[in-house]
């Protein structure tokens, strides 16, 4: 880091490299900025983040150290390099737009588990976002998957086609809210919504005529729709981060031998998804870090020692003593298991296998 000069009032332009877009950097450095009163500016461009500050020789410095030990859950930052450059004499501090330049070296972040803030309104039922299944803050949700370029804005992501509702555009501009420049932000008004589609046959005494008026049903009837046909059998294709799941009820024993038949996969074990820890160790012996390891913010697949007399299908495991476990890591998965344990017998674990959507040994299929 450069050496600044030792002047009473200075103008800084620092770069910043690493995992710092799509991750609620640029509103945290203008929270930093604003708490001290500094003036200049913040803006994405295809190597990183761009800073130019403006203030008292002090302020900056703490703003400094700010930067580097207070960082958003996501962020990561690779390197961090400063220089004087000529005062400005500004008055406010702002957000740019971002800017494209001839190299593209900014990190992508990863697709995000859903944060605690935002399950807290998911299952609020005064929230405006109530069962909505995709939503997301600067602090979770999908990244990777949706960005076509950097440096990273909504008009380079695939949610470029939805137009943000008034209510959500308030929230996007406004510093104090979570949401602030949360670049996928969206609501059941103005967002993408689920719908259920009849594509393929779904098994014994689940006809697809049975799929709604028309055979499609949308919104939150395709989820509860989902649900009853992966209780009565059926094998669903669940579009999620990066791909496909095809998922069926755990303890069906004819629906997992014939969700082997159609993956033509013979032996290998089929990953399952719980809604909770407690779910998890009702199936298998976990330790404390294993419980940690589950719970992590990369939704892990974690090996765990298997209980005697598990009640899964033969067919998840056979002659394995662990099972592949993950636990929910979007909001589709959270409100599906929701309604799939709803018309479950109360006494039973709620277990999906969710495996991937392919073939066996065949690419993964992915969302169009």
């Amino acid at each position: 880091m450069t050496t600044l000069r030792e002047t009473p009032y200075q103008r800084q332009r620092i770069i910043v490299q690493g995992i710092v877009q799509g991750v609620g950097f640029r509103p945290f450095v203008y929270g930093q900025a604003m708490r001290r009163k500094l003036s200049g500016y913040v803006q994405n461009d295809s190597s990183g983040v761009m800073i130019e500050v403006e203030g008292p020789r002090q302020a900056l410095a703490d703003f400094q150290r700010a930067l580097c030990e207070e960082t958003p859950p996501l962020a990561r930052i690779v390197t961090l390099t400063a220089k004087c450059i000529p005062l400005r004499a500004e008055t406010s501090f702002v957000i740019l737009h971002s800017e494209a330049g001839s190299e593209r070296r900014a990190l992508i972040a990863p697709d995000t588990t859903t944060c605690d803030d935002c399950l807290r309104e998911l299952f609020d039922p005064a929230d405006r976002r109530y069962l909505y299944p995709f939503m997301n803050c600067t602090n979770c949700g999908p990244r990777f998957t949706i960005i076509e370029d950097v440096p990273y804005d909504r008009d380079k992501t695939t949610m470029r086609a939805f137009s943000m509702c008034p209510v959500c555009q308030r929230e996007f501009d406004d510093p104090g809210n979570r949401r602030f420049h949360a670049q996928p932000n969206a609501c059941p008004i103005c967002g993408p919504h689920v719908t259920l589609l009849p594509l393929f046959p779904v098994g014994a005494g689940v006809p697809c005529s049975d799929i709604g008026s028309g055979g499609t049903v949308e919104r939150h009837d395709a989820i509860l729709e989902a649900a009853r046909l992966l209780a009565s059998g059926a094998i669903v294709a669940i579009k999620g981060l990066g791909g496909y799941h095809l998922a069926c009820d755990a303890l069906n024993t004819e629906a997992v031998e014939r969700l082997r038949r159609r993956k033509q996969r013979e032996a290998r074990p089929f990953a399952l998804m719980v809604p909770d820890v407690e779910t998890a160790r009702l199936l298998c012996h976990i330790s404390d870090a294993e419980a940690q390891l589950l719970q992590a913010r990369q939704r892990p697949i974690v090996l765990l020692r298997q209980r005697d007399h598990c009640p899964l299908a033969p067919a998840i495991a056979p002659d394995y003593l662990t099972l592949g476990i993950m636990l929910p890591y979007t909001p589709l998965h959270h409100v599906l298991l929701r309604a799939f344990s709803q018309i479950s017998a109360p006494d039973r674990p709620i277990v999906l296998v969710m495996t991937s959507g392919n073939v066996s040994e065949e690419p993964h299929c992915l969302p169009g």
